[in-house]
Order: structure tokens, then sequence, then C-alpha cells
């Protein structure tokens, strides 16, 4: 699971570039702040949600390290990352924390809710900063948002609400829908039955029945998207969710195959082909 080479305050909606300038110095405050031992190389984990595969997660690692090797942290003299990948999957993320902190290093960046979950359970002394994480209130995460508190901070970037948009847009895409699954891992995504219910509120509205469609595994997923797909009226939306981000070729795949009308919380559905995406703020993705 750890990648042998080395690598490597509160916001809600900000552009990428400032966002990474905004994190890399985030992660390199703790370190400054124990300046005392300069002759001492520091090191950083990071807990990544999806794959060491995955080709939009490794350009916004590369972005992550160029800032912090701007910010005059370098891997050949200075700084160590290690890197860990939890493959969409909740156990591999308790693994890597539990990995990592034994490691003790300097600072973690945590990608995701089920990464933050595991990290935070795993150290309350090492200092954490997730990314992508919606309702870190409403998790545990954190105690409000002008006062984080604890050893974590970080980025949050979509609420609940936004399950009505996604709704709204599938019905302006799909006129004649009436019924949608909100497709998504019980076991990763903890706000994902507040962004169910929102999109449920707004279904009832237009006289579409919405379900809660919920999947732990491919074969899952599989099962859920024929389903759909054997009556007419059928459409899916995928608030955010590392364990489908993680499977996001299989599900794009399905739904064009049972042609149906699907939209996503993360672009990096449209990217393989995806119908449409929707977010705040999709450039804040590390």
């Amino acid at each position: 699971m750890n990648d042998p080479q080395p690598e490597g305050h509160m916001a809600r909606h900000i552009g990428r570039r400032k966002f990474l300038a905004t994190l890399g110095g985030a992660a390199a405050w703790p370190l400054a702040a124990r300046a005392q031992q300069a002759d001492r190389k520091r090191r950083i984990g990071l807990v990544m949600a999806t794959s060491s595969s995955d080709a939009e997660a490794l350009a916004h690692l590369a972005a992550f390290r160029q800032k912090l090797q701007e910010l005059g942290w370098t891997g050949d003299r200075n700084l160590q990352i290690d890197s860990y990948w939890a493959d969409g999957d909740a156990e591999r993320a308790r693994a890597a924390a539990t990995e990592l902190v034994r490691l003790e290093p300097d600072a973690i960046v945590a990608n995701g809710s089920t990464a933050s979950r595991a990290l935070q359970q795993a150290t309350r002394t090492i200092p954490i900063v997730f990314v992508v994480v919606s309702e870190p209130v409403a998790q545990g995460f954190v105690a409000s948002l002008a006062r984080p508190g604890g050893n974590i901070t970080g980025f949050t970037n979509l609420e609940p609400s936004v399950g009505a948009k996604w709704l709204e847009l599938l019905k302006e895409i799909t006129p004649r829908l009436t019924r949608v699954g909100v497709m998504f891992n019980p076991g990763s995504a903890v706000p994902n039955p507040l962004f169910f219910r929102s999109a449920e509120s707004a279904a009832r509205r237009f006289g579409i029945d919405a379900v809660a469609a919920l999947v732990r595994d491919t074969a899952e997923i599989e099962a859920a998207i024929m389903t759909f797909g054997r009556e007419p009226g059928g459409g899916l939306i995928f608030p955010p969710d590392y364990f489908t981000v993680t499977h996001r070729k299989l599900i794009v795949g399905l739904s064009a195959r049972y042609r149906l009308p699907a939209i996503y919380a993360f672009r990096s559905f449209s990217f393989e082909g995806g119908l449409a995406s929707y977010s705040v703020d999709q450039d804040n993705q590390f």
C-alpha cells in the first residue's frame, strides 16, 4: 500500500491554483513551527482516497509537490512524503492510517471523508489537513467551521442542499424522468444520506420516485444500474463518494450501456465520458 518512492484553516470555495497554494502552505505550517530542529528532515504523510493509477489524483499530487518545492521543501534535501492509497475502501484507509501514524510524520494530508475518519481515529496529536470533505462538522471532524479545534482542519466542498440541484438538472436533461437512484456506498460516505434526502425532497415536487441505491462492491453497482435500466424513465445521481469515484469507468460504461442519464458530483466522471457533473467548485478536488 505504501508507495516506495518519496512524494512530494478552513476554506470553502476557491480556485485550484489558490487551493493548492493554500494547501501547500497549510501542510508546511506545522513543519515551520518546529524550526528549532532545522537540521532534521521533515516528513509528511498523505492518504489518498483513490487508486495510485488514477491519473487525475496523480496530477493533483504533482501540483502539490511542486508547490511545496516552491516553498522550499524538496524531497532530496529536507522533506519526505509517504503516500498511501485507499482505493475507495474503508478498511484500506484504516490500515494506511495505522501504518502512517507509526511513522510519526510532522503532518498528514487526508483526501476525503474516509481517510479523514481513519486518521482521526488513529491520532489526536499529529496535525491533519483534510480536503474534499462534505459536512466536516456533522461528521465530527471539527467543532465548527470558524473554530475547528483539535488537530484537524481543512477544506470543505459541498453542502447537502446541492442534492436538490442535481435532481433539478437531471429533470431538465431528461424531461420524462420518473424515478431516480442516488447511488453511494453507505460505509464510505457518511454525509450522503443528507444529499439523498435533499434530492428526495426535490423529487417529490416533480412527482419523481427517488430511492437510495446502496452499493458496497462492483457486483452491487452492476446489479443496481441494470435494475434501473430495465424500465424507461430511470436516472442516476452520484453524490461525492470515493468508492464510486474509484469505479467510475465501470459506472460510466454501464450507464451508457443501459442508456441511463446520470449526473455526478465530480467532473472526473465526465472526463471518462459521463453525461454531466455539477458541484459548487469542481477545481477543489485534490
